[in-house]
């Protein structure tokens, strides 16, 4: 299993009107990436989303990657997403943003596509969640003939261009490019994204249990894919949320005041096609505060990883059977973000290394490059 760190520019409260703690946040999440990387996690996922107030801040994302793998020497750093919708980002700017990424990562960016977050975010751009599939499903397919032409041409339903050589050409000249993933908040997609040949990112909102019939759908029918690039990228990216500290107690004690029952609400309401769990509420209906049962209750179901070092790799030990291939974690929300680089750089050092045996070999590596990996570079 490897490891990432989702990244959202969430500003939760009253906080998200201020423009120094907005500005604040952009580069303290910009820290804890450069932290990640230097302790070992593999991938970091940025969001794309738009006019979502307090949720996510966070909607130049192909801006905000190019400065992270710029102050970054070894991590992955991937779109979560870019919406592939010709009304929201045009496939031929899209082609050039992805190849220039490439480029600029020296194979290090990871193209993650989707369709917007819901309703009210689509709605910024006068679209309708239920009329956003088909324009995905055109353009996906066209983007690795953009990458392998020198007269692309296409008239299509959603879009059209003339005959042109889009450039530039990948990093390595249009004979790869980067792994491709699709965004998975409902069951189906997760077939879906196994038979297009591209890795799922699964937004978890339920507890990790709940995510094994959905990933066994995956890797029922990876095998069969007929793949929109050039490789079958055969990867389970899961999110959680993990706070990891040397005294259990305390760490159960932070993550209750982590303003989470605040966040969830607001989640539901922008991710308005996502299954709600039993319990939880659309905003503006917040529940009480978590309480510490609360929060003992989101670890033995498997939602959160919480505890001392020894506690979350157990945790994690519970989860070894769900087939997950990358596990992210985003937040907790509402905890100072000295506390969340700290807590990551405790499980990269005590956790960690019982689940990735690997630590030099990214797995969408060697889906890319086959089994001898990523050559060097010259």
């Amino acid at each position: 299993m490897e490891f990432g760190i989702f990244v959202m520019m969430n500003i939760l409260g009253q906080a998200a009107h201020d423009p120094e703690v907005e500005h604040r946040t952009l580069k303290e999440e910009l820290e804890t990436i450069r932290s990640a990387d230097q302790a070992g996690f593999k991938y970091i996922w940025v969001s794309e989303h738009h006019c979502l107030p307090e949720y996510s801040h966070l909607s130049a994302n192909e801006s905000f990657i190019a400065y992270a793998l710029a102050i970054t020497e070894k991590i992955h750093v991937g779109s979560g997403i870019f919406n592939l919708n010709p009304i929201v980002n045009h496939p031929v700017r899209m082609a050039e943003r992805v190849a220039m990424l490439d480029h600029l990562g020296e194979g290090r960016f990871e193209f993650g596509t989707g369709r917007g977050a819901g309703s009210w975010e689509v709605g910024t751009f006068n679209l309708d969640t239920s009329k956003t599939k088909e324009p995905w499903e055109e353009v996906v397919w066209e983007l690795k003939k953009m990458w392998e032409s020198r007269d692309y041409s296409f008239d299509g339903k959603y879009f059209q261009t003339p005959g042109r050589n889009i450039l530039p050409k990948p990093y390595g000249g249009g004979t790869t490019h980067p792994p491709m993933w699709v965004a998975a908040g409902n069951p189906p997609t997760f077939e879906k994204a196994a038979r297009h040949g591209m890795g799922v990112l699964g937004f978890n909102v339920e507890p990790a249990q709940a995510m094994k019939a959905r990933i066994e759908a995956y890797h029922a029918v990876i095998a069969e894919a007929e793949p929109v690039g050039q490789f079958i990228n055969d990867n389970v990216m899961i999110s959680s949320s993990m706070l990891c500290m040397e005294d259990g107690k305390l760490a159960r004690q932070v993550y209750r005041d982590a303003m989470m029952h605040y966040f969830f609400p607001l989640l539901f309401l922008y991710h308005d096609t996502f299954p709600v769990p039993e319990g939880a509420t659309r905003w503006p209906d917040i529940p009480g505060e978590f309480t510490l049962d609360d929060v003992e209750a989101m670890i033995d179901g498997g939602q959160i990883l919480c505890g001392d070092p020894e506690e979350v790799r157990q945790q994690l030990d519970a989860m070894q059977d769900l087939g997950i291939d990358q596990l992210v974690f985003g937040g907790p929300n509402g905890i100072p973000f000295e506390i969340q680089r700290a807590s990551n750089e405790l499980f990269a050092k005590k956790v960690m290394p019982h689940f990735d045996k690997q630590p030099d070999v990214w797995r969408t590596d060697t889906m890319r490059y086959g089994p001898a990996g990523k050559p060097s570079a010259k």
